[in-house]
């Protein structure tokens, strides 16, 4: 069975920065194209960052360009993070991992924008609370 637990959500004043990790069970998160993504309270679950299986490509939500990166933890395998600078109180809400081995997303931003679609694995999520 296949786990995926975020971690490192915290109350943050704005124009701080907070990194989320995010670890698997079952599942070697190298061999999965891999992303964040959050809902805000009363909107839609949004795409934030995305990283490809092999190619490296990422995609990030203009939104959090150039402030937030994701990246992999290649010595470990299955962990990923999400580091986040200049965080605004926009940047509030849930933000869950999820991973997908499927061929259903062409390209990387294709699963972060269509993640809808269907993801294989989601995590639980981890709240992010930006305020002062």
């Amino acid at each position: 069975q296949v786990q995926l637990v975020e971690s490192g959500g915290a109350l943050v004043q704005p124009g701080g920065s907070l990194t989320l990790s995010c670890t698997a069970s079952g599942l070697i998160l190298d061999h999965a194209a891999v992303g964040w993504f959050r809902q805000a309270p009363g909107k839609e679950r949004e795409g934030v960052s995305c990283l490809a299986r092999t190619s490296g490509r990422l995609y990030n939500n203009p939104s959090v360009k150039d402030r937030f990166t994701i990246s992999r933890d290649s010595t470990k395998n299955n962990l990923i993070y999400l580091q986040m600078n200049d965080l605004k109180p926009e940047d509030t809400g849930v933000y869950y991992c999820a991973a997908d081995r499927s061929p259903r997303f062409p390209t990387v931003q294709s699963m972060c924008v269509n993640h809808q679609w269907g993801m294989d694995y989601w995590g639980k999520g981890t709240l992010v609370n930006v305020s002062s």
